[in-house]
């Protein structure tokens, strides 16, 4: 295949993820647009948010922290947000001390307070690391939402909230959960506009996996 027919095919395999995503009620757009405003009331209300993924993805969870933590687009106050992954010294020493299934772990173990948000991105959702992260959120209370690829795998099924993408492509997986991410900041912001304008805080119905 020639350069430019590899470059039409990625091109092809993101159309059809973003065709699937847009008409996916449960695990599509409208999730993660439901994600940012249920983050708009945990995170004014004290809460905080963690987030960790491996490689690309660990990257990508450091992207959707500092969006939280800076801002997305409009002035805004900043917001609790941590990227477990770029806690460089702590993740060598748990992983030295306890091994590389616990480097997440143990940290939500240290941070996690019930009703904070923990976002675990993964494109294949069968890592170690990050399966054992969700079951420590689950301990300390903590919601677990999910970013993966198609589904059914182990971390959807833990999850209590799940974005997926159905492509078997992993570079689509990540190009379509950066894309989910930055509809969550959006709809952070909105939330956030909205309740100014009304002179309240925002207070969205959570459903009951939120509650």
């Amino acid at each position: 295949m020639s350069s430019s027919a590899t470059a039409r095919a990625h091109c092809e395999s993101l159309r059809r993820a973003l065709r699937h995503f847009q008409g996916d009620q449960e695990a599509g757009l409208a999730e993660a647009a439901e994600w940012g405003r249920r983050l708009a009331v945990v995170l004014t209300s004290g809460g905080r948010l963690l987030a960790a993924g491996n490689g690309g993805s660990a990257a990508q969870a450091q992207h959707l922290t500092a969006e939280f933590v800076g801002r997305y687009a409009g002035e805004r106050g900043p917001y609790s947000a941590i990227a477990l992954h770029a806690e460089t010294s702590a993740v060598t020493a748990i992983g030295n001390d306890y091994g590389f299934d616990e480097v997440f772990a143990r940290q939500i173990a240290a941070h996690g307070r019930p009703g904070d948000v923990l976002v675990l991105l993964s494109t294949s959702g069968r890592s170690d690391n990050l399966l054992d992260a969700a079951t420590a959120a689950r301990a300390a209370g903590v919601r677990v939402w999910a970013m993966t690829g198609p589904r059914p795998n182990p971390l959807a099924a833990q999850a209590d909230s799940v974005v997926c993408v159905e492509s078997p492509s992993p570079a689509t997986v990540q190009e379509m959960h950066l894309l989910a991410l930055h509809l969550v900041c959006e709809a952070f912001d909105e939330e956030l506009a909205a309740a100014d304008r009304a002179g309240t805080v925002p207070a969205a119905v959570l459903t009951e996996e939120s509650s």
